[in-house]
């Protein structure tokens, strides 16, 4: 007999459940644990000669309808699920689309953690979920409930927020689209799209490029209403716990004129206090 990573996998989750767990009756008559072959092609919805055969190695290309049947039959949480389809060969569309979007308490609480580092939290289509105390205080413009995409084309003030705001909104139009690409039947994410080729010619323009790439490593000079000019890094961190969502986090060099203005910002923003503009560090010569 043949064998596959994929038929292995699928004979050692058939193991784990049992009949109840998928509601269906538990008889005493039972020589392996776990359920049937029949029983999970039962659930799945295909034939049992198709599901022995990629037990036993002899198919190793069933289709993203087949592996998605077998996930929920054999109650696959996304990891589960994440990992049945590299091991097919394949990389899995998102499980849920629309829905409203959380943030996670525990996370929030993280970040607020961090006095001298801005932190967004984005949504799958780019909707702002929340931010710590600093990062309210670095983008007065984004609260809670702002949509990065839409105020970077809409919003006139961000146009003298962003020193180089060109690039600026040719990055997010391209991590954009990489989102779209990857969940291509978001209404959210629709939505979005429809709004910002509606109302800016300019966004339509950077759409027609199609450039595609995720937010990186990348450098950010910020024109910032209180404090002056802003120099500082981002780095993107996927959170696990709820798939689509990016936490997008901020620093700066240490010693540089920029650090001194977080700390301002940060410090004054803890005590609920307006930073006004000649408090801000001056530049260095």
């Amino acid at each position: 007999m043949t064998t596959s990573k994929l038929g292995e996998f699928l004979r050692s989750r058939r193991a784990r459940v049992t009949p109840p767990d998928v509601g269906l009756p538990q008889d005493g008559r039972r020589r392996v644990p776990g359920l049937r072959r029949e029983e999970v092609a039962m659930l799945a919805r295909i034939s049992v000669d198709y599901y022995l055969r990629l037990e036993q190695g002899r198919e190793r290309h069933p289709s993203p309808q087949v592996l998605d049947a077998l996930g929920d039959a054999l109650l696959l949480d996304d990891d589960g699920r994440l990992h049945l389809y590299r091991i097919a060969g394949m990389t899995p569309l998102p499980r849920h689309e629309g829905g409203v979007e959380r943030a996670d308490p525990q996370l929030l609480a993280l970040a607020d953690l961090w006095d001298r580092t801005p932190a967004l939290l984005l949504g799958r289509a780019y909707d702002v979920l929340a931010a710590n105390t600093l990062g309210r205080a670095v983008f007065p413009h984004l609260p809670p409930g702002a949509n990065v995409l839409l105020t970077m084309f809409l919003d006139p003030s961000v146009r003298s927020f962003h020193a180089h705001w060109e690039k600026a909104a040719a990055n997010a139009v391209a991590g954009f689209r990489f989102l779209e690409g990857a969940r291509p039947n978001d209404p959210r994410i629709h939505e979005v799209l429809r709004t910002a080729s509606e109302s800016s010619r300019e966004f339509a323009d950077l759409w027609r490029r199609r450039d595609a790439r995720g937010k990186s490593d990348a450098a950010k000079v910020l024109l910032h209403p209180e404090v002056g000019e802003l120099t500082l890094r981002m780095q993107t961190f996927d959170v696990r716990s709820a798939p689509g969502q990016q936490l997008i986090v901020y620093h700066a060099q240490e010693g540089t004129r920029t650090a001194e203005a977080l700390r301002l910002l940060g410090s004054l923003a803890a005590t609920g206090h307006p930073v006004h503009r000649d408090d801000a560090p001056k530049r260095a010569g």
